[in-house]
């Protein structure tokens, strides 16, 4: 498994080819934008090894304890942190859920001192237009935090693959997992 700054570099270089393909296919700065800094930010500080202590999770600094939950209820490497899509779209909703929560806090209280006059059904109109009008720079928001993250993933089960190579040789690529547990011994019965 690479070193966090290993995975930094990876997010470095391969952002100008992200960028550029991006802007090749899109033909679009603000989608290009959007799918950069979705590559970045989750090749950073939003990618899979949030579930461990880890360079991504340190960069939170004081925020980093809204992530604590989040390791404790996921175990390093389960499809639920660094699978494909699904890792992402769960760091989206924890998240999402968090800033909800926050947002909820302060519109409360900025009504409470009067400050605001927002009702709840204005909020919940404008963010469903906001999701309607907006599709495709969510979309490529999105499509950019999971490039990020795949990369992180991607070059840890490449870096996992070259290591087995190295000590068991290329069969071991083809060869099944493994399973822990009991090993049985010649000449005994269990």
């Amino acid at each position: 498994m690479p070193s966090g700054g290993t995975h930094d570099r990876i997010t470095l270089y391969t952002l100008p080819v992200i960028a550029g393909v991006t802007l090749w296919q899109t033909r679009s700065s603000n989608l290009t934008l959007l799918v950069a800094s979705g590559f970045m930010f989750s090749g950073l500080m939003f990618g899979p090894d949030l579930d461990i202590y880890s360079r991504q999770f340190q960069r939170w600094g004081f925020l980093r304890c809204i992530w604590r939950p989040y390791q404790k209820k996921l175990r390093h490497r389960s499809v639920f942190s660094h699978g494909p899509i699904i890792g992402t779209i769960i760091r989206v909703i924890y998240l999402g859920c968090f800033l909800a929560l926050v947002a909820t806090v302060f519109l409360v209280i900025g009504e409470m001192l009067g400050i605001l006059a927002v009702t709840w059904q204005d909020l919940s109109l404008a963010l469903g237009r906001s999701l309607v009008v907006y599709t495709t720079e969510y979309l490529a928001l999105f499509l950019g935090l999971e490039l990020g993250a795949m990369s992180h993933s991607l070059s840890d089960w490449g870096g996992s693959a070259y290591k087995r190579v190295q000590k068991q040789g290329v069969r071991s690529l083809f060869a099944g997992r493994k399973r822990k547990g009991r090993v049985k011994r010649r000449g005994t019965l269990r």
